[in-house]
């Protein structure tokens, strides 16, 4: 595999043309089209945004290093949707945005959100203090300023009810 393409092993095989859509371990989703079929399979050459090729390459250099390196996992912590996904951002000059929580860890979060801080600038993300680390596909991700209990964050991160 490559961040342009990757060859597969399968029971069946497709037509040159055809499209794939595939779920990788570490990957997720990645999509394409068959571009040559080869012996108990075929070639796929990928068609992802360039931000997913990015993340494909580094996955794959992470995964090529990590044994020799010692490496750890490349996620400190498992992810999850709270059970209300909206919450308030408050931007470090005091305006409030409603966004949307895509998913949560206990060091940080990915929001939806049409607002794009800079890059290190602090937020209040419900009742938790965040740092902006970088732009996602349709929003930003956060970093909180220490690591939170799955408890206090789904009591803390989202907008009350009532908002």
């Amino acid at each position: 595999m490559s961040p342009g393409g990757l060859a597969m092993i399968t029971p069946v095989t497709g037509k040159v043309g055809e499209r794939v859509i595939a779920y990788l371990d570490h990957l997720s989703r990645v999509e394409g089209r068959i571009s040559r079929l080869i012996d108990g399979g075929f070639a796929v050459e990928l068609r992802n945004t360039v931000r997913k090729r990015d993340k494909i390459a580094n996955v794959l250099t992470w995964l090529a290093n990590r044994d020799e390196l010692n490496l750890p996992e490349d996620r400190r912590h498992d992810r999850f949707v709270p059970k209300n996904p909206m919450t308030k951002m408050i931007l470090p000059d005091g305006s409030e945005h409603v966004c949307r929580i895509v998913d949560v860890s206990l060091s940080g979060a990915a929001l939806a959100t049409d607002i794009v801080p800079e890059m290190g600038d602090p937020i209040t993300l419900g009742k938790m203090t965040a740092r902006v680390i970088r732009r996602i596909e349709g929003g930003i991700a956060v970093e909180f300023a220490a690591v939170q209990s799955r408890e206090l964050l789904e009591l803390h991160i989202s907008a009350p009810e009532d908002d």
